[in-house]
């Protein structure tokens, strides 16, 4: 009876070398491998279509490039999707990668699944908790875990199997790719002490030869995501692409952390995110101009909560509904723009406005005489007060 598992592949080193291993080592003889298109490069995706053919798979390319902008990424924008310091970006793919290949498991009534993912990373979390979710009763495969498969090992493996691969055992970067951002490791990079070479970044350019005169651009939201730049109205998938060009070519994006993974293990990662670490900034400082205090203090809390849930690949968690619930109330009044200038690495927020603007000049003017400034006298009297009592007693 044929047996068919389901591959999430990505054309890279991992993924392929599951492909003769499901065929010699697991017994199936119907492989179907599925790519799906959050952002690749169109080589890659030729690339890893041209190398599915060449190793004898059913292929599937699915290009999501419009349902991640609009269902991952502007959620990511409205809660400011962080974690530990920068814009969570694989992360929010990957929920989306796992939900076509169970589409496609369903279509082809799939045995199995099968994917890339180390028993070290991320990603295993991530992808399994949705075909888990959706398809609980169909097993998942993990080669690279099940064998505990070092990078060198998988590159002998392929180079005997006769694998096409980009890695070599000098470099041996493994890089991720989406719309939002590239996360880039392996190799030395793993060494908390390497400095990243230059070659590794494909998106910004260096900061120090970035030019040599600022960039000032104006972003314009409603409801908490970008849709205009400099006036111009543009659709999502169109604006990323633009604000990433804008930002990389004034060296804005590079982010090099030192990052604690859902297992515990403490790691070296490098990202590139131009886009994200302008448009974040913008929503923030917009979220600042139309949120009252206390809005702010505690979106600062469910933004957090949120990265978290979103990092962990947590898609379909009732929490992340309820905290969406109240960051959608806020968005509402996040609509206004953003004026912004970049240089040489960095990006910094140089005016906002929005008809729902906290703001009153007129009030908040040294120069204005409108606010009562000796009604403010009796407030200040009692500042403080339980603080100001303990003073007078804590030495009896």
């Amino acid at each position: 009876m044929s047996k068919t598992v389901v591959l999430v592949y990505s054309g890279g080193l991992d993924t392929s070398v599951c492909i003769p291993m499901m065929r010699e080592d697991y017994g199936f003889d119907r492989i179907v491998t599925v790519t799906v298109d959050v952002g690749l490069p169109e080589d890659e995706l030729k690339q890893a279509e041209e190398k599915a053919k060449l190793l004898g798979t059913e292929h599937y390319t699915i290009d999501a490039k419009e349902e991640f902008v609009a269902n991952y990424i502007f959620p990511a924008i409205r809660a400011n999707g962080d974690y530990q310091g920068y814009p969570i970006s694989t992360s929010i793919a990957r929920p989306l990668i796992a939900l076509k290949a169970v589409e496609i498991a369903r279509r082809v009534g799939a045995d199995a699944f099968c994917h890339g993912c180390t028993g070290k990373g991320n990603d295993q979390f991530r992808i399994e908790f949705v075909m888990r979710a959706l398809m609980p009763d169909t097993p998942i495969i993990a080669p690279m875990r099940e064998h505990t498969m070092t990078r060198s090992w998988e590159i002998e493996y392929a180079e005997k199997k006769g694998i096409p691969i980009g890695q070599s055992k000098d470099k041996i970067w493994s890089i991720d790719e989406n719309l939002w951002g590239r996360s880039i490791e392996g190799g030395r990079l793993e060494e908390p002490d390497y400095a990243p070479p230059e070659e590794i970044f494909k998106w910004t350019v260096n900061p120090a030869n970035a030019p040599d005169t600022p960039t000032e651009i104006s972003l314009g939201f409603e409801d908490g995501v970008p849709v205009s730049l400099d006036g111009q109205r543009m659709n999502g998938l169109d604006l990323i692409k633009k604000i990433h060009e804008i930002a990389g070519a004034n060296g804005v994006g590079r982010v090099d952390i030192m990052e604690d993974r859902m297992i515990g293990l403490k790691v070296r990662e490098n990202y590139e995110c131009p886009g994200a670490k302008v448009i974040l900034p913008a929503h923030q400082a917009l979220e600042a101009l139309v949120c009252t205090k206390e809005e702010r203090a505690f979106k600062v809390l469910v933004d957090q909560k949120w990265g978290e849930l979103a990092y962990a690949g947590l898609w379909y968690d009732p929490f992340k509904d309820d905290l969406e619930a109240f960051i959608g109330q806020i968005q509402k009044r996040v609509t206004g723009t953003v004026n912004l200038r970049l240089f040489k690495g960095s990006c910094t927020v140089i005016g906002r406005a929005s008809k729902y603007a906290l703001y009153n000049e007129d009030l908040a003017s040294f120069d204005s005489k409108t606010f009562d400034q000796s009604e403010a006298v009796g407030i200040v009297k009692t500042h403080g007060m339980q603080a100001r009592m303990y003073l007078t007693v804590k030495d009896n």
